[in-house]
């Protein structure tokens, strides 16, 4: 199976720029499972897809303030992307400079400190930071919420809120879990009206969820690494919830990756660790019964993800009536209700 095999084309002007006055004002398309048709209607509308005794599970990461920027000793620009917060006030990142910074030297923040380069591990770069206090403090002062690189403009305040979902609190994401920016107060005290239950992981979102997969063979691409958390809370949740033939649907393929790396034996069981899961078709999803998620960028290995769960082919159509009927793509962009593929 090629990344070729996963190629579609999306007109510039779908990609969007930025988010709808009102997050739950996107539109969903609707994918059922076989051959039905797919339905075109807004998030809002998520309610009439659900039932009571289902349980919905959301990713609450917390997007930090990772871009910084700052100069060489030698004069010359740098921007600083932070993957990871370490111990000590130390970070993983990336670092965009003319020429590529070496271990010792240090680079003076705009923003007040310095960053010293300890060392590197491919595209990434240890650095141990001089400033005020903790890292994670003072970032939510001193750096700059990161938007994904198709996003072609600079943050707004607006961003600063529209990019976190409502229930985000467990800081240490560069991405947000973009299917969860859909939700707001009011369509989650719609669905709880409705008997929908509610359940949360944790998986940091790394920036390296916008590299591009550098091998046309899926099987030789190497995913980059995450930091998840399935606590014992959720693990029951979803037990009872499937007691009670309830399904378990999840917000977004951060949600997925989860929940697969937790999974042992075929059951679900409590994991906290780092996640290299790839999955694409001919992996069997057994987690979830549903998904709700966004657009996804071409030969993505996101795309790849989702097509292992409702099926290729049925995802290339999906995408290619959502082109056709001007769907708004990526981060800020709509959504999908993905049901899975039947089973042949």
């Amino acid at each position: 199976m090629k990344k070729s095999d996963f190629h579609f084309d999306l007109p510039e002007a779908l990609i969007a720029q930025a988010p709808l006055p009102e997050r739950s004002a996107s539109r969903l398309l609707v994918v059922p499972p076989g051959a039905e048709p797919f339905v075109d209607r807004h998030v809002r509308d998520l309610p009439e897809w659900l039932q009571p005794g289902d349980l919905l599970v959301f990713n609450d990461t917390r997007v930090i303030p990772a871009r910084l920027f700052g100069q060489k000793e030698s004069g010359g620009r740098v921007e600083i992307l932070i993957e990871r917060l370490l111990p000590e006030n130390a970070a993983r990142a990336q670092v965009g400079a003319s020429k590529s910074p070496k271990p010792g030297s240090r680079i003076q923040l705009d923003a007040g400190g310095e960053a010293e380069v300890i060392g590197r591990d491919g595209e990434f770069y240890q650095l141990r930071f001089h400033v005020p206090g903790a890292l994670e403090s003072w970032l939510q002062k001193a750096g700059r919420l990161p938007l994904p690189p198709y996003i072609q403009r600079a943050p707004g305040q607006d961003d600063d809120e529209r990019y976190q979902t409502v229930f985000a609190r467990e800081l240490g994401a560069v991405a947000a879990p973009t299917a969860g920016l859909h939700f707001d107060d009011a369509l989650l005290a719609t669905l709880r009206d409705r008997g929908v239950d509610f359940g949360h992981v944790t998986l940091h979102v790394g920036a390296g969820t916008f590299q591009p997969m550098r091998v046309d063979d899926i099987h030789e691409h190497r995913m980059h690494s995450e930091w998840l958390n399935v606590g014992a809370a959720l693990v029951e949740q979803v037990r009872a919830a499937r007691a009670r033939g309830g399904r378990v649907i999840a917000v977004g393929t951060t949600v997925v990756r989860a929940l697969e790396s937790a999974m042992r034996d075929g059951e679900l069981q409590p994991f906290a660790g780092e996640t290299q899961i790839f999955i694409f078709p001919g992996y069997r999803i057994r987690s979830v019964d549903a998904m709700v998620t966004n657009f996804h960028l071409p030969e993505s290995t996101l795309l790849m993800l989702v097509s292992a769960f409702a099926g290729k082919d049925r995802i290339m159509a999906a995408y290619a009536h959502a082109v056709r009927a001007q769907y708004r793509f990526f981060s800020y962009g709509d959504a999908m209700l993905l049901f899975p593929e039947e089973a042949k």
